[in-house]
This record gives structure tokens, sequence and C-alpha cells, in this order.
């Protein structure tokens, strides 16, 4: 029987550990993938820590949601990939689907698309989550386009570098609300740059639209940033977020007849339905970057599949300067 290494979180908080388990053997509509990388979220630091419940992915397991890599072998059924082909996608490490974490994964095929041609397999993997979670948002939730204004709240962030990319691509007016050391990426990025710890959101709605509010308002950070992005959103715009947790009061939202969603990225994974349409965003998007007007932001530092836990901790200090990608 053939094994592989993968990195197995055995109990909560527990440090990985390095084993060698059976290498899976890809089924019908399955592809088998050697992975490359395998890139890192703040899910995935809940998950460890038994905090994710909507996850469901119970312990022991192996961790990790994003991934690139290269097909090994395909399974029954499966079209329009071949052993060799340079792939990425958003596959596992949720509802008991095995993880990127590890040297090898048998992947649903239509969760997958054709690796971007002009980034490395540890740029490619930083992208799945964060691009499918800011496309939902801007290009499918609120149908983003030129002229409007958008505010996203926590834009030097994973997810919201990418929608600021893809609000500024769709020729919208971008704004970012983040701390005060990402102003200088935020600009590079074609957005102006908003420091919550020096501007109230009253203060930059009045500076920035005359206190009318904005278009669209993606609120990435959850919490008391879906609080601002209410406030903080025009008469009838839209308010998008990824992190809808807590209690919040709408009064703020329909006294403007603003307009709310919800984006959960995680669904097609703990359902089964709708995978495809993960596959098609990732398409789009690889045309996204290949064209030049998308790139995500990676920390400098790397990490081997053996440095997984230093990994993680440079996750939870909120150091990183950009996704943390481990290499396999």
């Amino acid at each position: 029987m053939s094994t592989m290494k993968a990195a197995l979180i055995e109990a909560q908080n527990s440090e990985f550990k390095i084993a060698d388990i059976a290498r899976p053997s890809p089924q019908a509509g399955q592809i088998l993938v050697r992975i490359k990388a395998a890139a890192l979220n703040p899910l995935d630091l809940k998950i460890r820590a038994g905090e994710a419940a909507h996850a469901r992915h119970p312990l022991p397991a192996i961790l990790g949601i994003d991934m690139a890599g290269i097909v090994e072998t395909v399974g029954p059924g499966v079209e329009g990939f071949r052993p060799g082909d340079e792939v990425y996608g958003m596959t596992g490490g949720v509802g008991g689907l095995q993880g990127s974490l590890a040297e090898f994964a048998a992947v649903d095929a239509d969760l997958v698309a054709l690796k971007p041609r002009n980034l490395s397999m540890r740029e490619a993997a930083a992208l799945p989550l964060i691009a499918i979670t800011a496309w939902e948002g801007l290009a499918e939730r609120t149908q983003v386009k030129a002229g409007q204004k958008v505010l996203v709240i926590g834009g030097g962030g994973g997810v919201g570098h990418i929608a600021v990319q893809m609000a500024a691509a769709a020729g919208a007016q971008v704004f970012a609300v983040d701390g005060g050391s990402k102003a200088e990426y935020i600009r590079s990025i074609g957005a102006t740059p908003i420091d919550h710890a020096k501007e109230t959101t009253e203060d930059y709605v009045a500076r920035y639209t005359d206190g009318k509010g904005f278009d669209i308002v993606y609120d990435t950070i959850g919490g008391k940033g879906l609080d601002a992005a209410f406030q903080a959103v025009a008469k009838f715009g839209h308010v998008v977020t990824s992190l809808g947790w807590g209690t919040h009061s709408l009064a703020p939202l329909s006294f403007k007849g603003a307009t709310y969603s919800g984006v959960f990225t995680l669904a097609p994974l703990l359902t089964g339905e709708d995978r495809a349409h993960h596959g098609e965003i990732l398409k789009q998007v690889a045309s996204r970057v290949e064209a030049g007007s998308l790139m995500p932001n990676l920390d400098r530092r790397q990490f081997a599949l053996g440095d997984v836990d230093e990994a993680y901790r440079l996750l939870e200090s909120r150091q990183a300067e950009g996704k943390v990608v481990v290499d396999i």
C-alpha cells in the first residue's frame, strides 16, 4: 500500500504530528493531486481550537482548506483534467474532507481549476478561499460596476485585499478600512486607505461621501465591522459580509432601504451542492490573474510540512504580512 506524509492534529490545541498514512485513491469524479503548497486561513485556527462547529471537521484530522499542486491521476468520469496539469482549489479541511497539509489528496474535480500560469504554486495556493469569497460578494451578490463607491472593511486582509482589487478592476472608486501600517500596500492595489484608529465611521463617511454613504460596503471582519458597514452604506446601497456572526441591529440598514447579503464560502464543501460553481469562479479568477488585474499578497516567510506548527504560530500572532503558505 502506498503511503504519504501528512500533518495530523489529534486533539484541540495540540501540536501537529507528521505521520505516514495511506495515500488516497481517486474515486469517481475525483482527481489525485500531488500537493505542492497549502495556504493557512484563520478558520484553521478555530478548527484546531475546537471553536468552529460550523466547519464540521472533527479531530483527529488533516487541516488545510486551500491547495495548489499537480494532477497525479484522474478517477472515473473526470473530464477536463489529465495527469501533469497544475491545479488549484479550495478542496478540504472542513466537513470531514481531508485537508491540504499532506503530500496527496483525492479531491472533487469540480472544486478545482487550472492554476494561473503566471503564479507560483505558493501564490496559487493562497487564492482559492479568499478569491471565491470576494468574487461571490462583489461579482454575484452586489454586481459591482464602474462609478460606484465601494468600501472594504479589513481591506488589507485576506479576503479584503482581493475584494479591493476586484472592485478597482471593475472601475469602482475603492476605499479600504484597516490599520495604518497597511496604508501603503492598500494604495498600491488601487484603494484609498482609511485608518480605523484615526477616523470614526461617521468621519470617513462625511469625508469621502459628503455624508451620503458608500454604494457597496464589503465587511470582511464581522462584529464591529458589520455594525460599521450598516452605518457606512448609502441609501438603497448594499452591504455584504463574509463573517455575519453575532447580534446586530438592522435599523441603520432598514432606515436606508439598503440590502444585506451574506457569503458562506464553505457551503459547497459541506453540502456537496454547487461545487462546480467554485471551479468556475476559479477559472474566472485565473483569467484575471493572468490579465494582471489580481495578485495575492503572501508573507515572505517559507515553511515546509515539518514547520507547520511554526506557520500556525505566525498566523496566530497576527504579524503575518500576507497569506501564510506551507510548501509541501
